[in-house]
């Protein structure tokens, strides 16, 4: 059986970097949701955890985009699923905590057709991304656990909290990126 071309190589490499992409455009809109109705709820301090994390997947949606750009290939705009709405604080946070264990599984696999294609650049990029999603499981985890165990307590705490995640980016039109 003849081996595999260097073009077939990067074709499957292409291929796990947008389902990647694809994973982390539906984590960014699921999390900017939760931030919404975490915050409508008055969980600000909740709020703004999930928005930092909604943050961090498209700083990752954007490394594998840039990565399928550089294997000339063309990054995806389609979420892998549908943003569940309208969840009760008792759901966020193991549901967001499957959703990260499930990206982790999914991305180590990922990670292995990188290495058997020979792609070490893309290894690492997933062996970065694979550490940042783990501390995002430990937080959704964590913060499960505490309302599982404390319930009302808990929660009592975190109402009324400031859900303000500091400064803006003043973003590329305002920031003078423009000119």
């Amino acid at each position: 059986m003849p081996s595999e071309s260097r073009k077939e190589k990067k074709a499957k490499v292409i291929e796990v970097l947008n389902k990647a992409r694809a994973m982390e455009l539906h984590a960014i809109s699921q999390y900017m949701n939760q931030h919404y109705n975490l915050d409508d709820m008055d969980y600000g301090e909740l709020a703004a955890k999930v928005k930092l994390i909604a943050i961090d997947e498209m700083r990752h949606a954007e490394m594998f985009a840039e990565r399928i750009k550089e294997l000339a290939g063309e990054p995806t705009s389609e979420p892998a699923a549908k943003t569940k709405k309208g969840q009760k604080v008792e759901a966020v946070f193991p549901f967001d905590a499957d959703l990260e264990d499930n990206t982790i599984d999914v991305y180590n696999g990922f990670l292995q057709t990188c290495r058997e294609s020979g792609d070490s650049t893309s290894v690492k990029l997933f062996e970065t991304i694979i550490d940042e999603e783990q501390i995002h499981y430990n937080y959704f985890d964590n913060i499960d656990s505490h309302i599982k165990e404390l319930g009302a307590t808990y929660l009592a705490q975190i109402a009324g909290t400031p859900s303000s995640t500091g400064g803006f980016s003043k973003g590329f039109v305002v920031g003078g990126g423009a000119q």
